[in-house]
């Protein structure tokens, strides 16, 4: 991680910058506490928390045993005590054993007390294939916790966008699952303050303008989105990129105004293509902006199937250019 010696600006990977998200929610509030499997004494299995215990103690950096279940179920009633518990699931596909904690009591919480009790808890996962992983690593299963009601859905794209809507997830009074992509993580650096200041959650970011097609993602797939929107500018198209960066509770009004202006959309996600997030967008805007499409909304997803094994992973992700294919595909609509 590097560091201007006279200011509080550091060039960062992206799970560097969730490092120093981490470090300053632990430093600013004493109610936040870190736990998960091999996350203190060797940092994580991705050192996202490289170097917290030696800094912040035992007590505020848990290593747990093996098991997704307590580490879940511990956090929820550490939560709803008055504490901020970051729980880290050591990748997105073990956390099935979570998720009765998760979607029966941590979503759950502030409805079935009536709002007496509340649930500020941040669950991390790395989640997404490209690096090669066995099975059980390379899930992208965010569509399923999207479709619960009371629990945030946070996938940052960048490393600005991890520091700040980590901390903002760390102060939200209800519980996030904060999805990494770990293909990104140490992708590219960015210059960032660490200022404590957190970004808006349940908001898009629109990262390029543009009026000739709308191009929506989140997580790792932004990295080819924002390449395809390059390359079809050099032919004179004019891509509008928008990072979903909450998939939910989701701000589709963005969207939908990007949408009305452009007349074309192409999602990305690299998540199946059946029930995914990119189907729900895709359906809203075609309930609120038929009368504006002047093509039809086009998908560019994984497949339904089985993350395959690593020589064949990059058959399975969408590339740059299929996310081009789709952007002409629109255009030759009228």
């Amino acid at each position: 991680m590097g560091k201007d010696n006279n200011s509080n600006t550091h060039e960062v990977t992206l799970v560097e910058a969730v490092n120093l998200a981490l470090r300053r929610a632990l430093s600013d509030d004493p109610d936040v506490v870190l736990l998960g499997e091999d996350i203190g004494t060797n940092g994580g299995v991705f050192r996202a928390t490289e170097g917290l215990k030696q800094d912040f103690g035992y007590k505020r950096v848990i290593d747990t045993p093996l098991a997704e279940s307590m580490i879940a179920g511990l956090s929820v009633g550490m939560a709803t005590q008055g504490m901020k518990p970051v729980a880290e699931i050591q990748f997105m596909g073990f956390i099935f054993a979570a998720f009765e904690q998760i979607v029966c009591h941590a979503a759950r919480m502030r409805n079935r007390t009536r709002g007496r009790l509340h649930c500020p808890l941040v669950i991390r996962a790395p989640f997404g294939g490209g690096i090669q992983a066995p099975e059980h690593h390379s899930e992208s299963t965010e569509a399923l916790f999207a479709h619960i009601p009371g629990l945030r859905v946070v996938i940052p794209s960048s490393p600005t966008r991890a520091y700040g809507l980590l901390l903002s997830a760390i102060q939200c009074p209800d519980p996030v699952l904060f999805l990494e992509p770990k293909r990104i993580y140490r992708m590219v650096r960015q210059r960032l303050v660490d200022s404590g200041k957190g970004l808006p959650l349940d908001t898009c970011f629109t990262l390029r303008q543009g009026k000739d097609v709308t191009l929506v993602s989140w997580g790792a797939a932004m990295h080819e989105t924002l390449q395809a929107a390059e390359r079809l500018a050099r032919d004179g198209i004019e891509c509008e990129v928008i990072d979903v960066a909450t998939i939910s509770p989701l701000d589709f009004d963005t969207i939908k105004r990007s949408v009305q202006h452009t007349g074309r959309c192409v999602i990305v996600q690299e998540a199946p293509r059946n029930g995914g997030v990119a189907s729900e967008i895709s359906a809203r805007l075609a309930e609120t902006c038929l009368m504006h499409l002047r093509a039809p909304v086009q998908r560019v997803t994984g497949y339904d199937a089985t993350m395959p094994y690593p020589r064949q992973e990059h058959l399975y992700m969408p590339a740059t250019d299929d996310i081009i294919a789709a952007a002409r595909t629109t255009l030759e609509g009228l």
